[in-house]
């Protein structure tokens, strides 16, 4: 959420901003609610006086034997009165206004982010490793796992409707080895703190990152009033909500494995086939909260944290700056990172790495305590993926598939497999 105080005193770059990403000037909305309601704060301020004015001449009235006068300043306190009671009322339901137009803006972009409408705009920062090449024509991932007996769409379906999927025997057992592998790294040699989280949440854990109210239809709700998560950032970033931190705590990295719950709401015909694209997923979730002045760094850290699964993997990628309009509701900038899938001869996104200020710090309430200084000042949060487990998986799959429908396993992974090299096709 964004502070109406600096929307005042900067309007004409709030209204640029939001340009940036398409949107219609709203600072004439945001002002004229705060105008309404420091115009009735002030109503009542001095409501407040003339009753405590009032009260006091009750006293003087009463000592003088003037009845009549006390009798008069006694109406006159209750109507104040009166009136400070609907006031209060008032002032409730004009703050919710406000909050309302507040928590459906979006944040606002850097400086650097490139304007644009779509992942057409975004740009190119580095390609890492070489795009392996084929002596055949290389499957995609679904194709493959089917073909090794370990992947079945239709058996999913039966017990859960389209995109969900079961692995079995050694794909289950690679995807488990994905994880064990990303969380030690992020935590053996990245320095995150391990955290197994609640996997439902109540609405105002979303709130507070940003899924709420905004992207409801995109969740899955449930019967006792609380949410799937979507990502493991939402627990993550909410162990700070209403806490003040000492500055010397600064800055603090978590990471959780978790599954992933999604409606897709908005991609109907978008990856239909296949894991790319799923309603329950896993992933490895990186979060950091920081003081202002760390943030811009964390986020270059943070995504070569997320970098480095794949280059010891082995896997060609490349990091792309996301313009203004592909960017998501509570960034300031991100970085995606997408990997080379031989199946589909493109680049697609395994990782996503934002910077936001203290977009979610102020809907969380999230403060820090600056060394030496009076004034709580509110964090600064990042959000990261490190990685998406299946479509690392898909990366894996499709990037060391063999001409014999077998697949490598990377070297890396093998001590997570019992030293096991390759998974054949079961009736090979």
């Amino acid at each position: 959420m964004l502070d109406v105080k600096w929307i005042r005193e900067n309007s004409a770059e709030f209204d640029a901003k939001l340009k940036m990403r398409g949107l219609e000037p709203l600072s004439p909305k945001v002002l004229e609610i705060d105008d309404e309601r420091r115009a009735h704060l002030a109503a009542l301020q001095e409501a407040q006086a003339k009753r405590n004015a009032a009260s006091k001449e009750i006293g003087k009235a009463k000592a003088s034997g003037d009845e009549a006068a006390a009798q008069a300043a006694i109406d006159e306190v209750a109507k104040i009165k009166s009136f400070i009671q609907s006031g209060e009322d008032t002032e409730r339901e004009i703050n919710q206004r406000l909050e309302a137009l507040l928590s459906t803006i979006p944040n606002l972009p850097h400086d650097d982010v490139p304007v644009g409408a779509d992942e057409d705009a975004n740009e190119l920062v580095r390609t890492v490793g070489e795009v392996p090449s084929f002596e055949f024509e290389p499957k995609e991932h679904f194709e493959i796992g089917e073909s090794l007996g370990l992947m079945d769409f239709e058996v999913a379906a039966k017990m859960s409707g389209s995109r969900f999927v079961l692995l079995s025997g050694a794909l289950a057992r690679l995807e488990r080895a994905l994880t064990q592998f990303m969380l030690d790294l992020q935590t053996g040699e990245h320095g995150y703190t391990e955290v197994s989280p609640p996997m439902l949440v109540k609405d105002n854990a979303l709130y507070g990152t940003g899924q709420l109210p905004k992207f409801e239809e995109d969740l899955f709700k449930t019967t006792t009033e609380h949410y799937l998560i979507p990502t493991a950032e939402v627990p993550l970033t909410n162990i700070v909500a209403d806490c003040t931190i000492e500055e010397s705590y600064l800055p603090r990295r978590y990471t959780a494995f978790t599954p992933c719950f999604r409606s897709e709401a908005g991609s109907a015909g978008r990856d239909t086939r296949g894991m790319i694209r799923q309603h329950q997923f896993l992933k490895v979730e990186m979060v950091s909260i920081t003081s202002p002045e760390q943030s811009e760094a964390e986020l270059e850290r943070m995504t070569g944290c997320a970098e480095e699964v794949l280059k010891r993997l082995g896997l060609s990628y490349r990091v792309m700056k996301l313009c203004t309009g592909d960017m998501g509701f509570g960034a300031r900038r991100t970085y995606d990172i997408e990997v080379w899938l031989p199946g589909q001869n493109c680049y697609r996104e395994i990782s996503s790495c934002s910077v936001c200020g203290d977009f979610q710090a102020r809907r969380m309430n999230a403060r820090y305590r600056p060394e030496g200084a009076k004034h709580l000042k509110f964090v600064h949060t990042l959000n990261g993926s490190g990685l998406a487990v299946g479509r690392t998986l898909v990366a894996v799959l499709e990037n060391y598939q063999q001409a014999d429908g077998s697949v490598i396993i990377p070297e890396v992974l093998r001590p997570y497999v019992g030293g096991k090299e390759r998974i054949a096709p079961l009736n090979a």
